[in-house]
């Protein structure tokens, strides 16, 4: 019974960091590029937008139920650490939770709640502007490689 419930959490996390992993993609290879050649207060407001609009039950369900997934994972890896799977369990959910939540946690919500603050009009944000897409995308980079890590980790343990 145990081993029908870790593969079933196994699917469900593969699909979560999966589709994470799709998602910053597209912000790394598109949405942050497009919004680079906006002029700044157009680009501002759009990121804005983005970041009120993607706080949605959906997202949150996918997002956070990877996170609750992984850490089950995680702890069943050091549980069952004999099993060969338990490896790949390790480093899948690790991945997730390092490289997704802290990120995300410690660089990305960040950077995003200065961004809200801002008046997208006003000529000082330009600096501001341009520093965000630097970093905010650079930490995206990050958070785009572990989350598909993570995906191909989880794959390979069942």
């Amino acid at each position: 019974m145990i081993d029908v419930i870790l593969l079933n959490l196994t699917l469900l996390t593969s699909v979560g960091c999966g589709l994470m992993a799709g998602l910053f993609f597209i912000f790394s290879n598109t949405v942050m590029p497009a919004l680079g050649k906006l002029r700044p207060h157009e680009g501002i407001a759009a990121m804005q937008s983005i970041n009120r609009v993607i706080l949605n039950p959906l997202f949150f369900s996918v997002f956070f139920g990877t996170a609750g997934g992984s850490l089950l994972l995680l702890i069943s890896s050091i549980w069952r650490w004999s099993q060969p799977e338990s490896i790949y369990l390790l480093f899948g959910s690790g991945f997730y939770l390092a490289g997704v939540m802290f990120i995300t946690i410690r660089f990305n919500v960040p950077l995003n709640n200065r961004l809200d603050a801002l008046e997208s009009k006003d000529p000082k944000t330009e600096v501001f502007w341009s520093f965000y897409l630097n970093r905010w995308t650079r930490w995206n980079h990050v958070r785009t490689v572990t989350s598909l890590l993570g995906t191909a980790a989880l794959i390979l343990a069942r």
